[in-house]
C-alpha cells in the first residue's frame, strides 16, 4: 500500500529510549529519495514517549502505522526492559499484514517480544546477541553479520549497518543506480554486503587491507578473475590471501566476484543503452546465455525483466526536490549514545 501520490510510506516507530541516531539515518536515507514518505510514529497517550530523544518526538500516532509499506525499529537502551504493550502490538499486526520491517540494533527485542520472529533468522549488535539468545530462545540469532534477510523481515548490527541496511531497501525498491547515488550523497560504500562481518577479531597491519584488491577487480570485472590472480594483486600467498578476504568480506572470493558481477550487470541494465551480449562480456559472465541464466538464478528475473523495472529514466531521481518529504519532529537530528557499529 502507498500514500496517495504513489509514494511507498515508512513508519519509524519511536520507541521510549531510543537512540536519535537510529531514526535520523532511515529518515534521511528514505525522506531524501522522492519514492518514499517518512512518518515518526508513536504512542500519544503514552508521556513517556513525548519526548524520546534528542528533540525528537512522534509527529504521527501508532494507528496512522496501519497504512505503512516499511515500518523501521530503531535501537533503544536497555533491551532488557520491556516496551510499552501498544509498540508490541502495532509491530504484530504490521508484519501479519505483510509490511517489510526493518530493526536496527536493539529494535530486533521489541520485534522478538512481538513473538514474530520465533523461528526466524536474526541479528543485532554484537554486544547484545547473547541477551537476545537468551530472552526469545525461539529466535535463530546469527552473530557477527551486518544485516539479515529474512523473508520480508531485516535486523541489523549498530549504527553504520543501520545505514547498509536502509540502502539495501532503497536499491530493491528502485535499484542499485538509486541506492548508489544515496550512498555516495552520505559518504557510504555502496558495496558491503549483509554478510560482510560486524567486527574482526585481531587487528591486522595496514598491508593486510584488500580493499585495493577488491577496487582492482571491480574495474576488471570483464576479464578473467581467479584467486590466484586476486591473491598475486595483494602480494599473498592463496592460503593467506583465502584467510584475510573471507574475514574482511565475509564470503569466500570468487563468490564475492560473482556477487559484483551481478551488481555491475544490475548498474548497466539500469544506465545503459547496452545489449545483453554486451553487458554478459563487460561483465565477466561470457556469453549472453550464460549471462541470463545466472542472472535470472541470482535476481529471480530476467536481464530484460530487471531492466523494464529498475530503468533509470522511469525512476523518481534522488536530490533536493525530496526534503520535503521527512516529517521527523519539531527540534533538529542530533546523535545519540548507540554502541559503535
Amino acid at each position: 500500500m502507498h500514500s496517495g501520490d504513489e509514494k511507498k510510506v515508512v513508519a519509524i516507530l519511536a520507541v521510549p529510549r531510543l537512540y536519535a541516531l537510529d531514526v535520523s539515518i532511515p529518515a534521511y536515507v528514505f525522506g531524501r529519495h522522492p519514492g518514499y514518505r517518512v512518518l515518526v510514529c508513536g504512542d500519544s497517550s503514552d508521556e513517556s514517549s513525548q519526548v524520546v530523544a534528542a528533540d525528537i518526538r512522534p509527529t504521527y500516532s501508532l494507528s496512522d502505522m496501519e497504512g505503512a509499506d516499511i515500518v523501521v525499529i530503531p535501537g533503544y537502551e536497555n533491551p532488557d526492559e520491556p516496551i510499552p504493550a501498544s509498540y508490541v502490538d502495532a509491530l504484530r499486526d504490521a508484519v501479519e499484514r505483510g509490511a517489510r520491517i526493518v530493526a536496527v540494533c536493539t529494535g530486533v527485542f521489541a520485534l522478538a517480544a512481538s513473538g514474530t520472529l520465533d523461528g526466524r533468522t536474526a541479528t543485532t549488535h554484537w554486544q547484545f546477541t547473547e541477551l537476545l539468545r537468551k530472552m526469545h530462545p525461539g529466535v535463530d540469532v546469527v552473530e557477527n553479520q551486518l544485516f539479515i534477510e529474512d523473508g520480508a523481515i531485516l535486523t541489523s548490527a549498530g549504527a553504520s549497518a543501520g545505514m547498509d541496511v536502509c540502502l539495501h531497501v532503497v536499491r530493491t525498491d528502485f535499484g542499485i543506480a538509486a541506492a548508489d547515488g544515496m550512498a555516495k550523497e552520505v559518504v557510504s560504500s555502496p558495496v558491503r554486503g549483509a554478510n560482510e562481518p560486524q567486527y574482526v577479531d585481531a587487528l591486522t597491519p595496514a598491508r593486510a587491507d584488500l580493499r585495493a584488491t577488491r577496487e582492482w577487480v571491480i574495474s576488471n570485472l570483464g576479464s578473467p578473475i581467479t584467486v590466484q590472480r586476486m591473491a598475486d594483486h595483494s602480494l599473498l600467498s592463496r592460503r593467506t590471501f583465502i584467510r584475510r578476504f573471507a574475514r574482511e568480506t565475509g564470503m569466500p572470493p570468487m563468490h564475492w566476484v560473482a556477487s559484483q558481477r551481478i551488481i555491475g550487470a544490475r548498474r548497466l541494465l539500469e544506465d545503459s543503452d547496452w545489449s545483453v551480449e554486451r553487458i554478459a562480456g563487460a561483465t565477466g559472465f561470457g556469453t549472453a546465455s550464460n549471462f541470463r541464466n545466472l542472472f535470472r538464478r541470482e535476481v529471480g528475473v530476467t536481464p530484460s525483466a530487471y531492466r523494464t523495472s529498475y530503468r533509470s529514466d522511469r525512476r523518481p531521481s534522488v536530490g533536493a526536490g525530496a526534503r520535503g518529504a521527512v516529517q521527523p519532529g519539531d527540534g533538529p537530528f542530533r546523535a545519540g549514545g548507540e554502541p559503535a557499529q
